[in-house]
C-alpha cells in the first residue's frame, strides 16, 4: 500500500494507541484525519505530545461516536480506516455501563456505516484481549471462547460481532486486530505499568490492586505494527488477530522488575478499591500470534525489559504530568 496516496481516518486517535498510528501513518507519507472526542477545552488529548512539526500535518476533527452525522463527516473521502474510539477504562465500566455499551457499540456500528457507504478501502477495527475473558487455555488463540466478565468487554465483544457482520453482510473490508495488553510512553495511569512506574518514582509505596493476574505485555511500536500491517494486507480482511508478546507476567512479578529496572526503593502494597469484583476479575492473558505471524509476517521486536526502560525514561521526564498515587478509573 502506497500510504502517500492514501487519506486515512483514525478515531481514539487521542487516546495513547491512536496517538502513536497517528505519528506513524504521518510519517509515512498519509494524508491523516484525526477524529477526537469533542471538550470545550479544546483539549486534543495526547495528539498533544506529538512533536509540533508532525501535528502540523494532521487534521484534527472533534465530534462524539454517538453522533452518526459527525462520523459521517469525518469520514469524507476518507481510503482507509483505523477504529481505535472507544471508552477502555475496566472499573469506568463498572461505574457507567451504558456510557459504554453506547460509546462503544453504537459508536462502532456509526463507523461501520459511514465506511460502507463511502465504499473505504479497508476498515481496521481494534478489539481487545479483554473479551477473551480468564483463559481456559494458554496460550489463547484466536478461537478461545469469548467471555464478558466486565461491561467494557462485553461492550467490545458486541463492537466485534457487529464489525464481523458487515463483513459478512455488506462485505466491507474489515480486518479486526485484537491487540493484548499494549505500554510505552504517553500512556495515562488508567493502564498498570504508568500506574506502577509513576509512584516507583515519587513514592514509598506502590498501592495495586491484584498482584497474581498475569498479562502479556507488547511495547508500543510492535502494536502499531500491527495495525499497519493488518491494513496492509488483503488476507486480514474478515480476520480476527491477535497482536501480543506470547509471554506472561504477573502484576506482582512486574512491579518488581519495574522497581529493580527504576532503582526504587518503593514496596508494594495492596489497596482493597483497587481490586477489580472476584468474577470480573481477567486471571490470565497469553497471547498466541501464529496467525499474525504467518498472516501478516508480524512478530514483536521490542523484549520487556527494553520496552520498560523505554517507558520509565519516558514518564520520568513527563512525571509532572501525571496525578501520581491518585486511583484512575
Amino acid at each position: 500500500m502506497n500510504w502517500k496516496q492514501k487519506k486515512v481516518l483514525v478515531t481514539g486517535a487521542g487516546g495513547f494507541i491512536g496517538s502513536h498510528l497517528t505519528e506513524r501513518l504521518v510519517a509515512l507519507g498519509a494524508d491523516v484525519r484525526a477524529f477526537v472526542r469533542y471538550n470545550s477545552r479544546i483539549d486534543f488529548g495526547m495528539i498533544e505530545m506529538i512533536p509540533e512539526p508532525v501535528v502540523q500535518k494532521i487534521e484534527v476533527v472533534a465530534g462524539d461516536l454517538r453522533d452518526a452525522d459527525a462520523i459521517k463527516k469525518a469520514m469524507e473521502d476518507v481510503d482507509v480506516v483505523f477504529h481505535l474510539g472507544s471508552l477502555i477504562a475496566i472499573p469506568y465500566s463498572y461505574v457507567h455501563p451504558l456510557e459504554v455499551v453506547e460509546t462503544n457499540v453504537v459508536g462502532t456500528t456509526n463507523v461501520l456505516l459511514a465506511a460502507r457507504d463511502q465504499k473505504v478501502e479497508k476498515i481496521v477495527h481494534t478489539s481487545t484481549s479483554e473479551v477473551y475473558g480468564t483463559a481456559r487455555y494458554v496460550p489463547i488463540d484466536e478461537k478461545h471462547p469469548l467471555q464478558g466478565q466486565s461491561p467494557y468487554s462485553a461492550s467490545k465483544i458486541g463492537a466485534d460481532m457487529i464489525a464481523y457482520s458487515f463483513y459478512t453482510s455488506y462485505k466491507l473490508p474489515v480486518g479486526i486486530i485484537r491487540p493484548f495488553n499494549t505500554y510505552g510512553p504517553r500512556q495515562s495511569t488508567r493502564a498498570v505499568i504508568p500506574t506502577i512506574i509513576t509512584q516507583a518514582l515519587s513514592k514509598k509505596e506502590i498501592r495495586l490492586g491484584s498482584l497474581t493476574p498475569t498479562r502479556d505485555l507488547t511495547f508500543v511500536s510492535d502494536t502499531i505494527d500491527g495495525f499497519i500491517k493488518i491494513a496492509e494486507n488483503e488476507k486480514s480482511v474478515g480476520e480476527v488477530i491477535n497482536i501480543g508478546s506470547g509471554f506472561e507476567i504477573s502484576i506482582g512479578d512486574l512491579a518488581e522488575k519495574i522497581i529493580t529496572l527504576s532503582h526504587s526503593k518503593a514496596k508494594i502494597r495492596t489497596e482493597t478499591q483497587r481490586i477489580r469484583p472476584i468474577d470480573s476479575e481477567v486471571e490470565r492473558l497469553w497471547a498466541e500470534c501464529t496467525k499474525a505471524r504467518k498472516l501478516l509476517g508480524w512478530q514483536p521486536k521490542i523484549r520487556l525489559d527494553d520496552g520498560l526502560k523505554k517507558t520509565i525514561t519516558w514518564i520520568s521526564e513527563h512525571l509532572d504530568d501525571y496525578k501520581v498515587g491518585m486511583y484512575t478509573i
